[in-house]
């Protein structure tokens, strides 16, 4: 059985066995669950099914949160998508997908968090724009979110997820990890070529801090879940392309995680620092709250 303690040793066992890393991880599943692939595999289809969902339901144009903070942005990009913009129709969409996903949480809606609910728009806005766009089939699309899980668990046993841990480049960064080595092997890469695109987007997200305004994960929350399906892509691309990361991907994680712990508590989900504490993230706390110590709607 997987230990989850190192992307290399995923990667290897993958190799040694002419496997994907997604064919390895939903047979380890299996197996630690006590489950049969074909349950496993149902489940993870009925997560894909969730994430269209979301889409689906952010990209209301009426959609606003209880807070009044987000909402209807995911239809302005959808319409700007139509028309190509500066990098077609294709980018613009991930990143339609990706605000949809992540309005629908703050508007309350079913969203899977992947690996959190403050990141959750970055998987959706990848594999499912792939999918969408015919470049793989469902059953690629699915198998690709079990990389993204095996991924996760490994960020998570070595290093950390949460926001209040390691500031937001625990959680976008390690989602828009997850989702470049889903896309690597999404597109015919191999087990190293998705370490690669993992470490890159990694290291391109080090130092990211976590400062929502007024405390609710919506600004700037939800705008850096676009950037983070950016990422994702261009950790991919570059990987498939041959580029390699000098810095091995295990050593990424663990730097990311130093990184974090290093964070001044300011930065890590107060919402005692960064934009949280700027002049206007401090008046829009003010209008939300009140005199009080936390957020809640109006009767």
């Amino acid at each position: 059985m997987l230990t989850y303690q190192s992307v290399s040793e995923l990667c290897q066992l993958a190799e040694q066995e002419g496997r994907t890393l997604s064919q390895v991880i939903l047979s380890d599943q299996a197996e630690q669950l006590e489950q049969s692939e074909q349950a496993l595999y149902d489940q993870m289809a009925a997560r894909l099914q969730v994430m269209r969902e979301s889409v689906q339901t952010g990209m209301d144009p009426q959609l606003r949160s209880a807070s009044g903070l987000s909402g209807g942005d995911a239809a302005k990009m959808l319409r700007y998508a139509a028309g190509g913009g500066m990098t077609g129709a294709f980018v613009n969409g991930a990143i339609a997908r990706a605000l949809a996903t992540s309005e629908c949480n703050a508007a309350m809606g079913k969203i899977v968090a992947a690996p959190t609910a403050g990141s959750c728009g970055i998987l959706p806005g990848t594999i499912l724009s792939v999918l969408e766009a015919g470049q793989c089939s469902e059953r690629q699309a699915v198998m690709a979110l079990f990389t993204a899980g095996g991924i996760g668990m490994t960020i998570g046993s070595r290093a950390t997820l949460a926001g209040a841990e390691g500031g937001c480049q625990a959680e976008c960064g390690s989602a828009a990890a997850m989702a470049a080595a889903a896309l690597a092997e999404l597109r015919g890469g191999t087990p190293a070529q998705s370490a690669h695109a993992c470490a890159m987007a990694l290291k391109n997200q080090l130092g990211l801090v976590c400062d929502p305004v007024a405390g609710l994960v919506e600004v700037p929350c939800i705008k850096r879940n676009a950037a983070g399906v950016m990422i994702a892509f261009s950790s991919a691309e570059m990987a498939l392309a041959g580029i390699e990361s000098k810095i091995p991907v295990d050593e990424c994680i663990e730097a990311m995680y130093r990184v974090g712990t290093a964070l001044p508590s300011t930065l890590r989900e107060t919402a005692q620092g960064g934009l949280a504490a700027t002049p206007t993230g401090t008046r829009l706390k003010k209008e939300l709250f009140g005199g009080r110590t936390h957020w809640r709607p109006a009767p």
